[in-house]
């Protein structure tokens, strides 16, 4: 057993980067991404639109274009402008209620009910997966409210009002806290999925990420008196 070596590590001189350097591997790294994670986020948001968009019903549309054009013959100026925007958001309303994603909120309601959601809590995050800011537009929708954002009043007042078949009120500030807390342990970003199987080379790590993370946020559990008041069976 001889002497033990000595261990040296050459260093290699430190130099200011070169703009054209900084700038060539931003471009690698950058097109990396779009191109790896780029194109799946571009067809996960693609099947997104599609599942919240059709199909769409023939009969359902053609009376809607019959209401528009009997309000253009009737009203003018802002009256007109009213009845179309309401209309517009009624059509929208409908769609989404009769889309895939809505046929997808009815069958999930179920396992939705333990955290005090309905189905159209499940259609906003079946659209928050493309981004979690679009759960409230997607609620605008469905609420036949139009276009919306966070200070909409009008979206506020139709959830105040929104009540359940036995007349308990579907948003309350336990189902909001449960709301935000789904949000924190849910998988609820495609992003996040895409650069997860980029950086793993396969499906298996993101799709357990999105299954393992969602039925923990699923889990969340609601005590007996949370649970009347919410307006739902608690799990035991």
């Amino acid at each position: 057993k001889g002497p033990r070596p000595t261990l040296v590590l050459e260093l290699p001189p430190y130099r200011l980067p070169t703009l054209g350097n900084v700038l060539r591997s931003t471009w690698d790294r950058t097109r990396e991404f779009v191109v790896s994670a780029g194109t799946m986020i571009l067809a996960i948001t693609i099947v997104l639109w599609a599942l919240l968009s059709y199909p769409r019903d023939a009969a359902t549309e053609a009376r809607y274009v019959a209401e528009c054009a009997s309000a253009t013959e009737s009203l003018a100026g802002d009256a007109l402008g009213e009845r179309l925007a309401e209309i517009g958001a009624e059509a929208a309303e409908a769609r989404m209620s009769g889309s895939i994603a809505g046929t997808i909120g009815h069958a999930i309601e179920p396992a939705l009910r333990p955290l005090g959601f309905d189905w159209k809590i499940g259609v906003g995050l079946i659209a928050s997966f493309a981004a979690r800011e679009v759960l409230v537009s997607t609620l605008g929708i469905v609420y036949g409210t139009g276009s919306v954002d966070e200070s909409s009043e009008p979206l506020r007042a139709r959830l105040r009002e929104a009540r359940r078949l036995d007349g308990t009120p579907v948003f309350t500030p336990l189902v909001g806290v449960a709301l935000m807390v789904f949000f924190v342990l849910a998988a609820q970003c495609m992003s996040t999925l895409a650069v997860v199987r980029r950086g793993q080379g396969s499906w298996r790590w993101a799709a357990f990420m999105r299954v393992f993370m969602n039925v923990l946020a699923d889990l969340e559990p609601l005590g007996p008196e949370e649970g009347r008041e919410a307006g739902v069976q608690p799990r035991g």
